[in-house]
């Protein structure tokens, strides 16, 4: 992890964040439509995320920022379940263990504003990322929770924190 840093976003991550998430679904070859690509905030992530009980963070390494990953209400859910949000990696980044730094942020931070559980939704061809959930306590769900509006993300897990 040495120059990597995890903080915070700030509103001149804007575009960058943006990029990053337009960037990764166009790699995967993942679902524009009703998925976090079509989220009408994408633009504004740092403005969304400055809400009550939201928090956005970057991972940022010699000045690019490389991952992205936030936590905040779970959308027409239980007010006790957080979601974890739009967490994307740039390929360079993948598989030296930052997504389980950024994961244990977001959860941590996800405890600190008082939520009992964390909801996620993701693609059932994303192995990786679902192998991570798995090693941080997330377990399958046989249907979605609250109303995300992405209905083309069929795989859904909670974990209690």
């Amino acid at each position: 992890m040495k120059n990597w840093i995890i903080r915070k976003i700030k509103k001149e991550d804007n575009q960058a964040v943006a990029s990053l998430i337009r960037s990764v679904f166009d790699e995967m070859e993942i679902p524009k439509v009703g998925t976090a690509y079509e989220d009408p905030y994408l633009d504004f992530m740092f403005e969304e995320y400055s809400k009550p009980n939201s928090a956005y963070f970057v991972v940022e390494k010699d000045g690019e920022i490389v991952g992205c990953a936030g936590v905040g209400p779970l959308e027409n859910g239980d007010t006790e379940i957080c979601e974890l949000q739009k967490m994307y990696f740039l390929p360079k980044t993948r598989g030296l263990g930052i997504g389980t730094k950024m994961m244990e942020k977001c959860l941590d931070q996800g405890k600190e504003f008082g939520f009992e559980k964390c909801y996620i939704e993701t693609m059932p061809f994303m192995h990786a990322a679902q192998k991570l959930y798995k090693k941080s306590g997330f377990e399958y769900l046989d249907a979605p929770l609250g109303s995300t509006g992405h209905s083309s993300c069929p795989v859904w897990m909670l974990k209690v924190l």
